[in-house]
């Protein structure tokens, strides 16, 4: 059963708490972060990406990076200031996009949990940015950004959300310039000892964001478990912050496909061979409507690509649920044999947009030369991704975009 554990948040006064407020490290390169932090000097991703504040050339993954994350969270926490909550505590983070509400409950998770399974995985990580992640947390001695969890919601735990939001006063209530609008609570002690119970009835959660950050979790306990003499088991190191939401609130946006080049062929060569295992028309659409259906642009023209029967059975003969997907429909059926993308994780020959960016993003990279062909896709769901979680498989490559995103330095741990 799942472990849900309130913690002594690290977290910035109310008044400098958007400028703390930062994106994931992960989903900016080293350039879009230096100018995101420009000019504010309370930003967390002069800690989660501290490379910034170095000359260009310094390795990213270099010891001095770290040292400068660990130096300039000192001077953030002075400085901001961060503050740490007086009594362990759990929180209510509130993302609101478009109209669309999406709360979680901000805790620490058992590493326990993780390394067997109760909290499930669909993606490999890789190796290099485990490491990287593991050097920062023991160098900082904080987690400084969650990792995003889902579940099957609970009512009674709903409830509770709801009762706090609309009688408690919020800590923080701002909306960035992206238009996402973030709110956080603290919950009471006595509802915060319920929601611990109800949690520790569910027998699974699943990271549906933050594979590499609960990675390097588990690898810092390992470490600081080995180096401390009177391990108990119940030090900071032993859990990680996530925030956990209901399943029935998230939204996954599709991961979609440029290609550089046709692999040699024509235009004409290129729509004969799609036609054979895809059904070609041309369209006003530039996003499918249905599952097992494609949007494909190329020549400033747009296309709908309906999956043909012959295909469809040949995928479910497979006992993969995986592989019955329609990202790996379009990695099997036409990325591979027609444009020779034999691994989509290590080809230079295709890239990925992510679906926030829109369709216009697509064309906007084919019109300007920098890809030949763009692919659309049907966005997977929360419920398939815990099937394949519980079927013990991976999910293929780029094919989930979660958005909105959670801020790193709303709520630290530290460890």
């Amino acid at each position: 059963m799942a472990l849900i554990r309130p913690f002594k948040a690290l977290r910035p006064a109310k008044e400098s708490a958007q400028l703390v407020a930062s994106v994931p490290y992960d989903v900016v390169n080293r350039k879009e972060a230096k100018e995101l932090a420009e000019g504010n000097k309370f930003s967390l991703l002069r800690v989660t990406r501290s490379e910034i504040e170095l000359p260009e050339e310094t390795n990213p993954y270099s010891e001095e990076v770290y040292q400068k994350a660990k130096e300039n969270l000192e001077k953030i926490k002075k400085e901001a200031p961060l503050l740490v909550e007086n009594e362990p505590a759990l929180y209510i983070y509130k993302l609101v996009m478009e109209g669309r509400e999406q709360i979680g409950i901000a805790a620490t998770f058992s590493v326990d949990d993780y390394d067997a399974d109760v909290i499930m995985k669909h993606e490999k990580t890789r190796k290099e940015k485990e490491d990287d992640r593991t050097k920062h947390i023991i160098t900082t001695e904080a987690q400084t950004g969650p990792v995003f969890l889902t579940y099957k919601g609970v009512d009674k735990v709903n409830s509770i959300v709801e009762s706090t939001m609309k009688n408690a006063e919020p800590l923080y209530d701002f909306t960035l310039a992206d238009g996402v609008t973030h709110t956080v609570w603290i919950i009471s002690p006595k509802d915060a000892k319920t929601i611990i119970s109800e949690i520790g009835k569910v027998e699974k959660l699943y990271i549906a964001d933050g594979h590499h950050r609960a990675a390097s979790a588990s690898r810092t306990r390992k470490a600081k478990k080995d180096a401390n003499p009177n391990h108990k088991g119940d030090e900071e190191y032993n859990y990680f912050i996530a925030v956990l939401f209901p399943a029935e609130q998230l939204k996954i946006l599709p991961y979609n496909r440029v290609l550089l080049d046709l692999n040699g062929r024509t235009e004409e060569q290129l729509l004969e061979e799609i036609s054979e295992k895809f059904e070609i028309t041309k369209t006003e659409i530039k996003k499918p409507v249905q599952p097992k259906s494609f949007c494909m642009y190329i020549k400033n023209e747009w296309y709908m690509l309906k999956t043909r029967d012959s295909v469809l059975a040949s995928a479910s003969l497979s006992a993969s649920i995986a592989d019955q997907l329609d990202v790996s429909i379009l990695q099997d059926f036409l990325l591979k044999p027609i444009f020779g993308i034999d691994d989509p994780r290590t080809n230079k020959r295709i890239d990925f947009v992510g679906g926030i960016r829109g369709t216009k993003e697509l064309e906007k990279i084919v019109n300007e030369g920098k890809a030949s062909v763009a692919f659309s896709l049907y966005p997977v769901s929360v419920y398939d991704l815990m099937k394949i979680s519980d079927a013990g498989e991976i999910m293929p490559p780029k094919s989930t975009w979660f958005e909105p995103k959670l801020r790193d330095g709303l709520l630290v741990h530290l460890i």
